[in-house]
């Protein structure tokens, strides 16, 4: 299959679920009072976004299942011991997990935009934004308490998605604390990035497992998958915000590299004596032009930081097909299978 054919497949499998998600977001996340707590909290859900976990989520279960791609009601989900469930359910509590993940790094960035529109906190304000948050973090641990699974693996799925919220805010406190070092190695960087981004990743592919009572040596690998997939992900991540331009990426190019944030790209030019921090400078990085990025880019072209990180997802990424081998081979498989080569290849 040429790139192209595999992109649009890929593109294709997503959107579908993508709407599957939407179309289940006021059964789930249904409106009521107060009206402006709740507004907030489908705001950023509403917003948009690519749906890519809990396609994950979908695609586990559908190849587990064994079922055609589509064509099973999520709301009555078959398990492997005869059992129905709400997998559908199961795949949106993922999804509020990662909208109050955004909610709370927006007001800790003190970012005024995502997915386009203003941030909740700008919106609304700080203390709705926080409550929008935190409304979203009960909120899904509602849902998946009420799949109608087998309780004792129910109970391994919340146990999950708990767990994933601890090691996203562990996550999340290293990438603070990383902001004020210099010497974070790019080993270091690739556990925080494991644990404040992949671990969702992860728990987006082996919750429906668990729910359907698959072996644990399934979960385990499914979820390896995850983690591999979501690192390989956000590294990819850092190399389109150096290499794609300013209008297809919706924001400033080398972003990241202007404010000063570190990435699996900068932290191997450090390593070979790059002085980073000064690669691009400006009184107001407003100001930064494209010539200003391109010059620096080749720098951490030359200094071999760019092929570096796009070998070590390209690494991840096999690593992460190479874990699909557990589940059933089919269709849904072949989609993850393709899924994962897609989020190192995709241009946005």
């Amino acid at each position: 299959m040429s790139q192209d054919a595999m992109e649009k497949r890929v593109l294709d499998a997503v959107r579908q679920r993508r709407e599957v998600v939407n179309e289940a977001v006021d059964d789930d996340l249904p409106m009521t009072e107060p009206d402006r707590l709740y507004e907030a909290t489908r705001y950023i859900i509403k917003a948009g976004g690519k749906r890519l976990r809990p396609t994950i989520s979908l695609l586990v279960g559908e190849s587990l299942a064994e079922v055609e791609p589509l064509s099973a009601d999520y709301r009555s989900f078959p398990a492997l011991d005869g059992w129905e469930f709400d997998l559908l359910r199961a795949a949106m509590s993922v999804e509020v997990i990662q909208s109050f993940t955004l909610i709370h790094d927006d007001i800790m960035d003190e970012d005024d935009l995502r997915r386009g529109v203003p941030a909740v906190h700008i919106e609304y304000d700080e203390e709705a934004a926080i409550l929008a948050g935190d409304t979203l973090y009960s909120k899904a641990f509602e849902m998946l308490s009420d799949t109608g699974a087998r309780p004792e693996h129910e109970v391994e799925a919340v146990h999950r998605l708990a767990s994933t919220c601890t090691r996203i805010c562990e996550g999340q406190s290293l990438d603070v604390a990383y902001e004020n070092r210099t010497d974070v190695s790019p080993e270091e960087y690739l556990e925080m990035v494991r644990l404040k981004t992949a671990v969702l990743f992860g728990a987006s592919a082996a919750i429906p497992a668990s729910l359907m009572g698959a072996d644990q040596a399934v979960i385990e690998g499914v979820y390896q998958y995850g983690t591999d997939v979501g690192r390989a992900f956000q590294i990819q991540d850092d190399l389109l915000d150096l290499t794609t331009p300013s209008e297809q990426l919706g924001k400033q190019r080398g972003s990241d590299l202007v404010e000063g944030k570190e990435t699996m790209v900068t932290l191997h030019a450090r390593q070979q004596g790059v002085d980073v921090d000064n690669l691009v400078e400006a009184d107001d990085p407003a100001n930064v032009t494209e010539a200003a990025i391109e010059d620096a880019v080749g720098v951490l072209e030359a200094a071999g930081s760019i092929q570096f990180a796009r070998e070590r997802a390209q690494e991840l990424a096999e690593q992460g097909r190479s874990d699909l081998t557990m589940l059933p081979d089919n269709e849904p498989r072949q989609l993850l299978d393709d899924l994962a080569e897609y989020l190192i290849a995709r241009s946005y």
